[in-house]
């Protein structure tokens, strides 16, 4: 039963609200400049601007998870002199790039010198862009900014013509039954003459202003990857800090795209990812069983000998790049960031990218502001970024997801490459490819396939799901309602276990779904509590009949130095 069953919005309490001049949905690299911007410009102009932030994880950063080798020239421009400050937050710069192509016994390094050039990590960093948002969020509350982290952006607020004036927060105490508890509490209302949606990949609200004002007319479809990620501390001598190492092939096949990296950040911390592209085709296929099997590589499986894990998490990446952003401006809002789809795929970066684009967002805004405007449609955004930065960055690698998808790993990365280097001289030899159907519809019959047998994890290299999710400090209360929402529980059963074999317990990273076998038939079970909310049950269920919704704020993980 849903909370309206349960409640009708007539006899719940009014909620209180606030007014700002902007309403940012989102505490990530791309709110935060947003937001920093914003105060910064209005200083300049010594006029006043109220901005507020909303965030649902515990903390800023509670939820950042990301490689993460990260390109400076967003915060370069965001926050000149950086480097300098004594708590700035990162300090080790690449030192060693290395790619290699995996079999598996063994691989081959590629040359550095046959990359194209914008793949090379030289004068980036490695270190958490979860304690980059962290510090972002210092930077600005010491500016004015107002930061609510806890609270969970649950529904857009639209006035009498359609226009977004805001966003409400969740109600916090309501049961599993939909009846609030003793402890209940309405949600809020933040209403400001403009709203920024910086919720990242997949974000719950985007998708409903994506659906409502058609954003997506004449895009692409989105495309996807589920990145996931360890964090390990390892032995001195097998630490080597700005090491930086790609890898791709083994274990995945040549019809499925993805790969692997290890960074190696400071205090002899390693962190080890892997990314599987979610149009694959083979339902049987696990992107965390995968990756656990990548770990044993005999050319990656030293640098953990005599290490500890610290900690897990998975996260879905916007991968469609330039062909598939949407329309970024409507009535009343924009969107920045991942939200926008902003991720640069080949380098498996877009952090640099959501900070430029939260700065650039800013500048409209403030001009929007200044003449008076408020609840209208900042076009100008919506024209300037393909010619920003952002533009030519995602321009360059526009071929590279869809040569891959189309031709396999290895003829299509190779193809890729050249594009990249063709693209260097400012000419591509393929044009602007299309990524043709979504990563739902990628997915055949679990019958055109076999089961994949993935070894048993031993507790010291390999891991299963719940021990993993233990360690992402991931919490929901109990006695809420379920927000992973199945549409039609008939067609659950009728397509996704009869027809595909139920691949949400192996898609998802987290143990969230299983099929149990009962006398009567099988039942779907969603084990909610264990949901590190990476969205990849809402990309990727063939039917789209998987819905992810916002839980009580506060819920999910709870990332440290990820």
């Amino acid at each position: 039963m849903s909370r309206d069953e349960a409640m009708t919005e007539a006899e719940l309490p009014e909620r209180e609200g606030m007014d700002y001049d902007v309403v940012v949905v989102g505490a990530g690299p791309a709110g935060l400049a947003t937001a920093i911007r914003l105060k910064q410009l209005a200083q300049e102009r010594s006029e006043e601007l109220s901005v507020v932030v909303v965030e649902k994880g515990s903390e800023v950063g509670a939820h950042i998870l990301s490689g993460a080798v990260i390109d400076p020239s967003g915060l370069d421009a965001l926050i000149p002199g950086w480097r300098e400050e004594t708590d700035a937050p990162l300090v080790t710069q690449v030192s060693d790039d290395e790619f290699y192509l995996l079999g598996p016994a063994g691989g081959v390094r590629l040359p550095n010198m046959l990359m194209p050039p914008l793949m090379d990590n030289h004068g980036n960093y490695v270190g958490s862009l979860g304690n980059v948002c962290r510090w972002l969020a210092v930077k600005a509350e010491a500016i004015g900014v107002e930061i609510y982290p806890g609270f969970a952006a649950d529904e857009i607020l639209f006035d009498e013509a359609g226009a977004v004036r805001g966003i409400a927060t969740g109600d916090m105490g309501v049961g599993r039954d939909g009846a609030p508890k003793g402890e209940f509490t309405r949600g809020m209302e933040l209403r400001g003459r403009y709203t920024v949606f910086a919720e990242g990949a997949r974000g719950h609200l985007t998708k409903q202003l994506i659906a409502r004002f058609g954003l997506d007319a004449g895009r692409e479809p989105g495309k996807y990857g589920i990145g996931l990620k360890e964090l390990w501390k390892v032995r001195p001598e097998k630490h080597r800090p700005g090491l930086v190492q790609h890898a791709f092939g083994w274990p995945l096949g040549h019809s499925t795209g993805g790969g692997a990296f290890l960074y190696h950040m400071e205090d002899e911390q390693v962190m080890v990812g892997f990314v599987v592209h979610l149009n694959y085709q083979n339902p049987y296929l696990s992107p965390f069983d995968e990756f656990q099997r990548f770990k044993t590589h005999p050319l990656f499986r030293d640098t953990f000998e005599g290490a500890k894990r610290l900690s897990y998490g998975a996260r879905a990446i916007t991968e469609g790049g330039w062909q598939s952003v949407p329309k970024l401006a409507f009535p009343g809002g924009l969107l920045v960031g991942c939200a926008a789809g902003f991720v640069n795929v080949p380098r498996i970066k877009g952090s640099h990218n959501a900070v430029l684009s939260g700065m650039l967002a800013a500048e409209h805004l403030v001009s929007a502001l200044a003449e008076g405007r408020g609840h209208d449609e900042l076009a100008s955004y919506e024209g300037s970024w393909r010619h920003s930065a952002i533009g030519a960055d995602l321009k360059k690698v526009r071929n590279v997801k869809p040569l891959w998808s189309r031709f396999g790993t290895f003829i299509g990365i190779g193809l890729g490459a050249l594009d990249m280097w063709t693209n260097t001289f400012g000419f591509s030899l393929f044009g602007t490819l299309k990524h043709g159907k979504t990563d739902a519809a990628s997915l055949k019959p679990a019958a055109q396939f076999k089961p994949i047998a993935y070894p048993k994890p031993d507790g010291v290299l390999t891991f299963d799901k719940l021990s993993s999710v233990f360690i992402s400090n991931t919490n929901h209360e109990e006695d809420q309602q379920v927000h992973l929402k199945v549409k039609d529980m008939a067609l659950q059963k009728a397509s996704e276990h009869d027809i595909y074999a139920g691949p949400s317990n192996r898609y998802c990273p987290a143990g969230v779904y299983e099929w149990v076998e009962e006398t009567s038939g099988p039942r779907f079970q969603i084990n909610a509590q264990n949901c590190v909310h990476c969205k990849t049950c809402d990309i990727k269920d063939p039917n789209q009949n998987i819905v992810w919704t916002a839980p009580e704020g506060g819920g999910g993980p709870n990332y440290p130095n990820m």
